[in-house]
């Protein structure tokens, strides 16, 4: 199985040509107006919104399936302890009580409750598409000088630009660590059991960290050899300026973050959207 998460994706669509500071501004404009909204119907255009634009970013299915089942997992999961730990929180929130299942003590299922259950997995849902477009449609480097030229020191950025580098790096060690490990007689493959196959990743996750380790002493050496961080300034080579579609792109961020705050101020008159009243 090829690991492809958060690999840049070389590609010729709108979204690609946008600059990486662009898309930094627009997916944390977009996320905050999501995080800060609990009303479902406009967190449900950001999701179509989302989706849209991931259709036009041409990210395949199978680049992102195994981010998509982590995503699932962690919304199951979320989803299930919200209930445990705080199953009357939507009744609080909303103010009046439509029981529909009793389970036991205070574990009652009320539609209040579900409602803002299903609007945080849509909270979720929306943003999820949002990271993985900036992730996959991104040029680390690009993306680093973007933010050197608003301002951001340029070791912050280059740091920034080789985190989102060796991302696939260390992806593509753990899968060469893991075949040469199956080929030691590891079971790794799903006839194995689970506990099985987590403890022996455990013998594919210790080698990994130390190749990473080792990783990063070389590139210190290499940067320290070239002199990095000893002028003030430095030079891009994949610098991009700011085009009429970056403008637009992030006039539209604006104007859906705004938006939150004005239908939460002005129309909800909280953060939360109450359709029992």
């Amino acid at each position: 199985m090829k690991l492809k998460l958060f690999s840049y994706n070389v590609l010729d669509t709108p979204i690609h040509r946008l600059s990486g500071l662009t898309k930094l501004i627009c997916f944390l404009l977009l996320t905050f107006a999501v995080m800060y909204s609990y009303d479902i119907r406009f967190i449900l255009f950001v999701t179509v919104f989302s989706i849209v634009i991931l259709k036009i970013s041409k990210i395949k299915f199978s680049q992102i399936r195994l981010m998509i089942i982590y995503v699932v997992i962690f919304i199951a999961v979320n989803f299930v302890l919200t209930f445990l730990f705080a199953p009357e929180y939507g009744v609080e929130i909303y103010g009046t009580r439509h029981e529909l299942l009793r389970i036991s003590g205070r574990y009652n299922v009320t539609i209040e409750q579900l409602f803002y259950q299903i609007t945080k997995v849509f909270k979720y849902g929306s943003v999820i598409p949002l990271g993985i477009i900036f992730l996959l449609t991104t040029n680390p480097s690009e993306f680093a000088a973007s933010l050197n030229g608003v301002g951001v020191p340029y070791k912050v950025a280059y740091a920034v630009s080789l985190t989102l580098r060796y991302f696939p790096e260390i992806q593509r060690d753990y899968q060469n660590i893991s075949q040469a490990q199956q080929a030691r007689g590891l079971e790794m493959s799903k006839k194995a059991k689970f506990m099985t196959r987590f403890k022996n990743s455990l013998m594919i996750i210790i080698p990994l960290i130390f190749s990473t380790l080792e990783r990063i002493e070389y590139i210190s050496n290499a940067m320290d050899l070239r002199g990095f961080g000893k002028l003030k300034k430095r030079s891009w080579y994949s610098k991009k300026k700011l085009t009429v579609h970056d403008y637009i792109a992030i006039l539209l961020a604006v104007v859906i973050f705004t938006a939150s705050i004005l239908i939460s101020v002005f129309i909800n008159g909280s953060r939360f959207y109450n359709p029992f009243i």
